[in-house]
């Protein structure tokens, strides 16, 4: 399908999903804009690698999703957003007992309370151009539960309830919103931690990838950013103008069990 004429603002998107999500985008024709909270020469070469790979307008906006503002200005920077990607998030794992007061307020800040921030900059865009899409990435957490991660599970359940919400308010009109729910994904990140929990369980690279990483994953395979970033676009076709108020799980069949 092609999104050619269509801007999509994809948020935390200079690695891993967001990344992903961004080229695909680009790939089915679509101008993006990819935003961290850095601002380094990396960033905005990403943009330039993106731009001339598939021949669309590709540009890098810093801002700190963390700051209501910020999140606001994102995209009125861009200038139109079409297609609203809410990807950025952190993580800290504690016990509720010792989860630090500060981790939690970011972790809220930067997984739920931006995709209030810019759903709320986008919508106006959106209505004025007759189109649009909020495709909000939660996670198998949106929809269960692990020990030690209270703040990332109430942020990602939250997002599933503003993405139904958001539906709801614009049902009526061009727009939809929905959430990608992935299970593990094999990003540069969840690569990197691969050695160091080979060397914890004294495990082959295989063996822990299986038993360990992917533990709840009954695929016993990571889902991919390409995979990703297919699912996005598909939520931005004709396809999928009826599909909105929903979840995607790109999980290996987690929230089956």
């Amino acid at each position: 399908m092609s999104l050619q004429g269509k801007t999509a603002v994809i948020t935390g998107s200079n690695s891993g999903i967001g990344l992903g999500i961004a080229r695909e985008m680009a790939r089915a024709g679509a101008s993006v804009v990819l935003n961290s909270f850095t601002d380094n020469e990396e960033d905005h070469a990403l943009a330039r690698g993106i731009a001339e790979e598939h021949g669309v307008e590709a540009r890098y906006i810093q801002a700190d999703m963390s700051n209501p503002e910020a999140c606001r200005a994102l995209i009125e920077k861009a200038g139109a957003c079409d297609i609203l990607m809410n990807n950025a998030g952190i993580q800290h794992v504690a016990p509720i007992e010792d989860f630090p007061t500060a981790k939690w307020d970011a972790i809220i800040a930067i997984n739920l309370s931006s995709a209030f921030h810019t759903t709320a900059a986008a919508l106006p865009m959106m209505r004025k151009a007759g189109w649009g899409r909020v495709v909000n990435i939660a996670s198998a957490h949106g929809l269960t539960a692990s020990p030690y991660k209270s703040a990332y599970i109430a942020a990602k359940h939250g997002i599933v309830g503003l993405t139904k919400t958001t539906a709801l308010e614009t049902a009526e009109e061009p727009i939809t919103a929905n959430a990608i729910c992935p299970g593990y994904v094999l990003t540069p990140l969840v690569e990197s931690q691969i050695p160091d929990t080979m060397k914890e369980y004294d495990m082959s690279r295989e063996d822990v990838i299986r038993d360990v990483m992917l533990k709840r994953q009954p695929s016993k395979e990571f889902a991919t950013v390409e995979q990703m970033g297919g699912t996005a676009v598909f939520l931005c076709s004709d396809a999928a103008a009826q599909i909105t108020g929903t979840t995607i799980s790109v999980d290996g069949g987690w929230t089956a069990l």
